[in-house]
């Protein structure tokens, strides 16, 4: 059994807390549909989208080094980095030549990716995640569930008790608004003693040389108002052509995430602020490999939104540490084989191809397809476990011949009618161990058909 397979069988091991995750991320995924309906225009919005971002993408070095020069004009330092041994490198250097001790980080999948947090902190490094969800399971020591709503997975319940055991709060205590309060009591103090702010990047302009920050909560904004030192980290495919690209991305972004009209803070950033530095650190780490593969360079134009997540049955059902990546779902199970194919091989197979991801995609990014071409090019190196490329091989024989796909089909009714439960929902049958399998029909679609007269 491969990894994820194994995560998500523990994770399904508790059937009220898997059902209440699904239930709670499809809840998400509802609202953004009303959301969507609400927007007249909202499929060409995906349109013109997905043209700005094929456009970004075919032209990325010059938009890149547009976006550099701008920056500089302004008073940016830009960095380049290309992995995330290099990302952690220049950051620790920045920090260190400032003398930081005490950093304050907004969300940044990217530095999640790159496991900073854990680089900084051998290094002797505070470092305090200030998102609320991510500040979370921070204190649990574990990391995102998903990108958009880190502890998604946990209850207001578990949230409770880590704050009791963390920061103090009276046992028991499980309200949401409380939790809240006793989170903005404890980071309050964190944002005044910080000595450097850390953001991630939702988009860069290259015509400008600005970026652009979306938060809930303002820690983003905070973070890096009271601290003289800014540093942000983005992925090269957080490059727009334009500023006026942004109105198309911002309208698409929050419905698409978390069914908001749009998020309450997107923080503009052009330039350090007066008397502080900003550090803008550009890094690769696989994206180029991307870049350079027809079949999977669409996968650049994600702006993690998250809705294919919340959507996905796998996904809702499996539980976002079973992908044990940091963007789980749909668009990590095509990304992560791009860094190392033999470690992900199983996550493009995590998924019922059923296209619902591409549906929602604001951007319009063929996952369900590039989905596909992973698992035919994962089989193509030989990364496929014995039981699925056997599998596949017998499969293949029998889909090709119409007399022995009738004999299968009439062999396994019968045997689901008169085997004993015993040997159907043993080892020997993975499926079984975690479904209940349908009553077969006394009689074939095929012999039904001929029944009824039909030729």
């Amino acid at each position: 059994m491969n990894e994820h397979a194994q995560k998500a069988t523990v994770f399904l091991r508790d059937e009220a807390r898997s059902a209440w995750h699904d239930n709670a991320v499809w809840w998400v995924r509802q609202k953004r549909d009303r959301a969507q309906h609400s927007v007249p225009e909202w499929e060409e919005l995906r349109s013109l989208a997905q043209r700005i971002k094929a456009h970004a993408l075919s032209r990325l070095a010059d938009y890149l080094e547009e976006f550099e020069r701008n920056a500089r004009a302004l008073g940016a330092h830009v960095h380049w980095a290309r992995n995330a041994d290099e990302h952690n490198r220049i950051v620790h250097g920045i920090l260190r030549d400032h003398g930081v001790q005490r950093l304050v980080k907004s969300k940044s999948m990217l530095t999640e990716e790159c496991h900073l947090n854990p680089y900084l902190i051998e290094r002797g490094i505070e470092v305090v995640d200030t998102d609320l969800g991510e500040r979370i399971v921070q204190l649990l020591r574990e990391p995102p569930s998903h990108i958009v709503m880190p502890a998604i997975h946990l209850k207001k319940e578990d949230i409770g008790e880590l704050f009791h055991v963390q920061l103090g709060t009276p046992k028991g205590v499980s309200d949401p608004k409380a939790l809240t309060e006793a989170a903005r009591h404890h980071l309050r103090s964190k944002f005044l003693a910080a000595q450097a702010g850390l953001t991630g990047v939702n988009f860069a302009i290259a015509e400008t040389g600005g970026l652009v920050v979306c938060t809930n909560e303002g820690n983003a904004d905070l973070g890096v108002a009271l601290p003289p030192l800014h540093i942000a980290c983005m992925g090269v495919e957080k490059i727009v052509p334009r500023q006026q690209d942004l109105g198309v991305f911002l309208r698409l972004l929050a419905r698409s995430a978390t069914g908001q009209s749009i998020t309450t803070y997107s923080a503009h950033f052009h330039g350090p602020r007066p008397g502080g530095e900003l550090h803008i650190v550009i890094v690769d780490h696989g994206r180029s490999k991307l870049l350079a593969r027809s079949e999977f360079r669409r996968s650049l134009s994600c702006i993690r939104c998250g809705a294919c997540l919340n959507t996905c049955p796998v996904y809702r059902r499996s539980g976002g540490h079973s992908y044990g990546v940091t963007v789980p779902g749909p668009i990590g199970s095509v990304l992560a084989p791009s860094i190392d194919a033999e470690k992900h091989a199983a996550l493009p197979f995590a998924s019922s191809l059923c296209g619902s991801c591409t549906d929602v995609c604001p951007v319009r990014i063929d996952l369900h397809h590039q989905l596909l071409a992973w698992r035919g090019e994962i089989a193509a190196q030989g990364l496929l476990p014995p039981d699925k490329s056997i599998g596949a091989r017998v499969g293949r024989i029998v889909l090709s011949h119409t007399w022995l796909y009738r004999m299968a089909g009439s062999l396994a009714r019968f045997a689901l009618r008169v085997l004993p439960r015993g040997i159907l929902y043993s080892r020997l049958n993975a499926w079984g161990l975690s479904r209940e399998l349908p009553v077969p029909p006394a009689k074939s679609f095929r012999a039904q058909w001929r029944a009824r007269g039909k030729p």
